[in-house]
């Protein structure tokens, strides 16, 4: 495990999180999730048939214990979470239909979530962005001010970590959607212990070229100083404008981020998640997410490829983002 992790588990001593895992009898989940509530480090919300995840984990060689199990069919306050899911869809599923969404185990997990009864949650590894992502947007929802959700990375190499957005979930924002993204993203940075520089990314550097694209960011960046005046951003720039010092004093110098960037919000999901990409298989680092941002409690999304050790990480880093 890298020092980043280390330092999220010296975290979340003493934090006793609970969180919800709704594919609860896959194999990745209950090796991962053995491992976590083994070492104390957060208390696993298993979501599935008792019986089932039971023999499955017997299957998988592994020790569940320490992890609590809940059977949407058997959860004691259902008719509670019918009523309370009825009332956060403002009317528009019935009781009769909300009973019958919540036997699905997303639904279910991130009610639990909503309900106070979990502090974030994993999914993905059995399940699509969407399916993991839905019942987020309709339960926990975006915060106060916020109009959409974003997902970014990690970047972690040795002692290097830097912040890349949005890579996983808009296709193509707007001025507003690139501010929101901005702002959210340096949040994010300050959870892990990264002091946010950001640079607002294009393929122009302080008008070198125009067009409705580089207005696009040009109008984000104003938008975010008229937020947050205390923030250290800056843009449009190019990455090398952004990044390399000696670059910065040519094409920027007037910056405050004098080429020392460490969070990078790209202006198009294509654009993010090439970038991202890049720095994962040539640079060799590691990329850690992607984490969702914007939402009023954590709910983070897994690659159905993931490993067991992703599926641990990312337990870690949602339960950070409940601290």
């Amino acid at each position: 495990m890298s020092d980043f992790f280390e330092e999220l588990k010296a975290k979340l001593e003493g934090t006793d999180r609970f969180i919800v895992f709704p594919e609860g009898t896959d194999e990745r989940i209950l090796t991962a999730t053995s491992q976590l509530g083994a070492a104390g480090i957060i208390t696993p919300i298993l979501i599935g048939e008792k019986g089932k995840i039971k023999r499955r984990a017997e299957e998988v060689g592994v020790d569940v214990s320490s992890c609590k199990i809940m059977d949407p069919a058997e959860f004691e306050e259902f008719e509670l979470m019918v009523e309370t899911f009825v009332e956060r869809r403002k009317g528009k599923v019935s009781a009769d239909e909300a009973r019958e969404i919540l036997l699905d185990n997303n639904y279910f997990g991130t009610m639990l979530v909503y309900m106070n009864q979990a502090d974030g949650l994993v999914s993905g590894a059995a399940h699509s962005t969407a399916e993991t992502v839905r019942p987020a947007l309709q339960i926990i929802k975006t915060k106060e001010g916020t109009r959409k959700t974003s997902g970014v990375f990690i970047m972690v190499r040795g002692d290097d970590k830097y912040v890349f957005a949005d890579c996983a979930i808009n296709i193509a924002p707007d001025s507003q959607d690139l501010a929101e993204i901005a702002v959210e993203s340096a949040i994010t940075a300050g959870l892990f212990d990264i002091d946010p520089r950001v640079a607002m990314l294009s393929f122009s550097t302080k008008g070198s070229a125009k067009s409705p694209e580089t207005e696009r960011v040009v109008e984000a960046l104003d938008i975010v100083k008229g937020k947050n005046s205390s923030l250290i951003i800056d843009g449009e720039f190019q990455f090398d404008a952004a990044f390399v010092p000696s670059v910065a004093k040519k094409k920027a110098p007037d910056s405050p981020l004098e080429g020392n960037a460490n969070v990078f919000i790209f202006p198009s999901l294509e654009a993010g998640n090439i970038g991202y990409k890049i720095a994962q298989r040539l640079g060799e680092f590691e990329a850690v997410g992607p984490i969702l941002q914007g939402l009023n409690r954590p709910v983070n999304d897994l690659s159905r490829g993931c490993s067991s050790d992703d599926v641990y990480n990312l337990a870690l880093i949602t339960a950070v983002q409940a601290k």
